[in-house]
């Protein structure tokens, strides 16, 4: 029997992932602040529209434009923390699934042991299995 198992991906901190998550924090900010633009400019275009509630329009749009803009103050803050973070600190990136066999005598303390997969610049430098 298979079954599913969440395994912890942790990356290696170094100038070049620093880097490159500053830049994927920025692009994220600025898609964000594009979208913002873009709905005030489909508010606008609607308010003019007969037929509409003009303050239901309003009303929808701030609502739109403060969940980007709370994602915007999120990324400042992951930007922040990111220049606090020690070169060779690993961080936790992400979470995947993995299939695992279990089967009569598995060692079931052994098989639930958390496990991660330390990552550095790209690649898989170690995978880890801690008991707790």
């Amino acid at each position: 029997m298979q079954i599913i198992k969440k395994i912890l991906v942790k990356q290696v901190v170094t100038e070049k992932s620093k880097s490159k998550l500053k830049d994927q924090f920025e692009s994220e900010k600025n898609q964000l602040a594009q979208e913002c633009q873009q709905l005030l400019f489909e508010e606008r275009k609607l308010q003019h529209k007969k037929g509409h509630s003009k303050k239901e329009i309003a009303r929808r749009f701030q609502q739109e434009i403060q969940k980007r803009q709370d994602k915007m103050d999120v990324l400042d803050f992951k930007i922040e923390q990111l220049d606090t973070l020690e070169i060779g600190q690993e961080i936790v990136q992400r979470e995947v699934e993995a299939l695992v066999e279990v089967e009569v005598g598995t060692d079931w303390e052994a098989l639930m042991d958390q496990q991660a997969i330390i990552i550095k610049d790209g690649i898989c430098v170690r995978i880890d299995r801690t008991g707790d």
